[in-house]
């Protein structure tokens, strides 16, 4: 397995709480068997949607374990290794490499907003001295951003260095890097964690994503990047109209990542209390949000409706979408991609 290709879509996993706030392991294990049986494929543990600056670097290295073990190389994992320093990254490179997962994902630097020179040196070092194949990860809304000279010059210096996965949600900044690199990497692997722009990205070059919709419709996921692969474009684009709808819902309407934890709940998993406390205001706008995730959630047939039934759910605008993904096909038609 660690010879093949990073591709498709690798779920960010949530981490169950216990009652006393610990990990939920039996739950976990749960949770991956069926997010496996749902077709995923493959799983991205300790990923901001797994909150994992919440836990210990002891938790997180007990969590890819736990994964690993009862994943049982059924699908590949690629395990969040970002630490507080290099020395720390590259010690958690090492015990994910002895998991037999198949790559680590390391953020950049974040709290202190670094330029790229300083970016570039922090990952060289990492890709100079790792064990395990390593996914930069560019999330520009948490942490120090990595540029496209940045991106190409690294895939360019370090074997070890595979793929990105951007969540910027920028369509052209993914076309650039694929761009910058793929002449020389052409096995280098571009996921991407905006859920809003998957099927766009998709078209634009992308092999996948890590998509925090795929722990709770694991189905829609699927199938929306197997529609886009194989050019059935105006059934993706109903897929992706409703994806929109529902991740929309679920990171604007409350604390990231509380949406999608009240979602899992309601696919019949107990995902227990979050660590990051709550206001009682903000207790009872989840309590809220959680009817309106129901509704849209059975309105696909993956729970009942609540006690007292849903309203007529507005639909969203599909024509930004629609615009969004013409004008990714036009261009990448006269670039000669598509």
């Amino acid at each position: 397995m660690s010879n093949e290709r990073l591709q498709g879509i690798f779920t960010p996993n949530l981490v169950p709480y216990d009652d006393n706030g610990g990990i939920n392991e039996s739950e976990l294990r749960r949770y991956i068997d069926w997010l496996i049986a749902k077709g995923v494929h493959g799983l991205y543990p300790n990923g901001s949607t797994g909150e994992f600056t919440r836990f210990t670097s002891e938790e997180r290295r007990r969590i890819v374990a736990i994964i690993a073990d009862q994943t049982a190389a059924r699908v590949p994992i690629l395990a969040g290794a970002a630490e507080a320093n290099v020395k720390e990254t590259l010690a958690a490179c090492e015990y994910y490499a002895g998991l037999g997962v198949r790559a680590v994902a390391i953020v950049a630097p974040f709290y202190y907003k670094l330029g790229p020179e300083s970016i570039y040196a922090y990952f060289k070092e990492i890709g100079n001295n790792t064990p395990i194949d390593v996914t930069l990860y560019n999330i520009p809304m948490f942490a120090s951003p990595i540029d496209v000279p940045t991106v190409q010059r690294l895939s360019e210096e370090c074997e070890r260095i595979v793929a990105i996965k951007d969540s910027s949600g920028d369509i052209p900044h993914m076309i650039r890097m694929i761009q910058a690199v793929r002449p020389n990497r052409p096995e280098f692997t571009f996921l991407t964690g905006w859920d809003a722009a998957l099927m766009p990205m998709l078209i634009s070059g992308c092999d996948g994503g890590t998509n925090a919709t795929s722990g709770v419709v694991p189905e829609l996921t699927r199938k929306l990047f197997d529609l886009t692969k194989a050019m059935q474009l105006d059934e993706a684009r109903q897929v992706q109209y409703d994806l929109v709808t529902l991740f929309d819902t679920m990171i604007y309407s409350t604390e990231f990542p509380e949406g999608f934890r009240a979602a899992v709940n309601l696919r019949g998993f107990n995902m227990g209390r979050s660590r990051q406390p709550m206001s009682s205001n903000q207790q009872a706008d989840l309590e809220m949000l959680s009817k309106t995730l129901q509704c849209m959630l059975a309105a696909h047939s993956f729970t009942d409706e609540p006690i007292g039934g849903c309203p007529i759910l507005e639909g969203i605008d599909t024509g930004q979408v629609n615009d969004i993904v013409k004008s990714v096909v036009a261009e990448l038609r006269q670039r000669g991609i598509l």
